[in-house]
Order: structure tokens, then sequence, then C-alpha cells
């Protein structure tokens, strides 16, 4: 059975360790906050100025004045401080983030990704995501396998305007969890009930499989 939106955050929020600092990308990444371990101490930033947000807000719960860079209301810590998008951004390319977990609409078999724009559609600006993919070490990716009229998403090459090159770590989507490679697409994991022969079918880029592939845990 494929992820849904919920499960794909709960497995990312596996790869956060204690006293990381992450940012969250717009979509499914903001999801992450609200399954991280409740006893390690992580900080989440987001580009437009906030460090030390939290979960969700519940409904009736929500200030309008406290959001994330999707402009989604968000509530934050004990501690958690605003500042400037330039501060943001020094944070950002001073490379002080431990981790970035972003969305894409394409990622490539040698880790470039493209995630900000599709031609011949408006878009309000390309965002922080250059900055984030420049300047990161970690790059976690969170998105769908395929798309609505069931093509691949994980390629040998990007279609779409590249947001950045060679720069994704690891992808979860909603059928697996793939490490790239020098080689490709190593598959780390597959979602319950989804077999590899799926995966495989779904993934048009080189598909490293080796062994027996466990089943996600939750």
């Amino acid at each position: 059975m494929a992820l849904d939106k919920n499960q794909i955050a709960q497995r990312i929020a596996r790869e956060v360790q204690d006293g990381y600092y992450v940012n969250l990308g717009i979509g499914i990444p903001t999801l992450v906050a609200n399954y991280v371990r409740e006893d390690i101490d992580v900080e989440f930033q987001s580009e437009n100025g906030v460090l030390g947000m939290g979960p969700f807000p519940y409904d009736g719960e929500e200030d309008a004045d406290i959001i994330n860079a999707g402009k989604q209301t968000i509530t934050t810590l004990p501690g958690a401080s605003f500042f400037d998008s330039a501060t943001s951004f020094s944070m950002i390319r001073g490379k002080h983030v431990d981790l970035t977990i972003l969305g894409a609409m394409e990622v490539a078999e040698n880790g470039d990704i493209a995630n900000w724009k599709i031609p011949g559609k408006m878009v309000k600006g390309m965002g922080g995501a250059m900055d984030l993919v420049a300047s990161a070490e970690n790059i976690i990716v969170a998105m769908m396998h395929t798309n609505r009229a069931g093509e691949s998403k994980l390629l040998k090459k990007c279609s779409l305007p590249l947001t950045g090159v060679g720069c994704v770590k690891k992808i979860v989507s909603n059928l697996a969890v793939l490490e790239v490679t020098a080689a490709g697409f190593k598959l780390l994991e597959r979602a319950p009930g989804v077999s590899v022969e799926e995966i495989q079918a779904a993934t048009e880029g080189a598909l490293i499989v080796d062994g027996d592939i466990p089943e996600m845990k939750f």
C-alpha cells in the first residue's frame, strides 16, 4: 500500500537526530514537525525568519501572524525566535542547517533536483530553494514517486529547470526510501505491501536492488 503524505513525513522524521537544526520546505516537509520524537531536541527553521517551529496548531488556536515560508499558520516552541530574511539566509548560506527537507517535482539519478518551476506556468518566484540546495550538506526529498499520469518522477535526467545539481542524498516517496549513489537510486526500504517490481516499474532512473528489501517500519 502506497504511503500518504503524513506517512511520508512520519518516515522522514526518523532521519532527524538530536541537536539538529532542520529546514522544512513547502508541502509534505512541513508535516515532519508533527512526528519528531519527543525525547530529542530539534530546532526547525523556516526561511521567512523563524527558528523554533513546533507542530501545526489545532483548529481554533491559529495565530495569523505566526506562519512558515508557505504561509501556513504554525506554532512555536519555548525559546523560539523571529528575525528578518537576511539573517535567515545567513544561517542557510553559512551552512548552519544540519538537514534540509524539500519537496520535488523531479529528481535525477545523479541527485539533481527540480522543484521550483514548470515552464509556461506562473510562479511568484524561486523562493529560497536554490540557496538551500546550494548550501545544505544533507538534503532529503519528500515526494510522490509518479505524477498524476502515472509517469515516473525519479528520472535518468530532469526535464524541468533545475534547482540544484547533484545535491540530493535521500528520497522518501509514497513507494520507497532510496539513497542517491554514484550508480543511481539505491533501494533501501519499500512501503508496506509494495513490491520491488512495482517500484522498478515506477522508476525511470537506474534502480539498484541489493538483496532483500525490508518494508518501512512505523
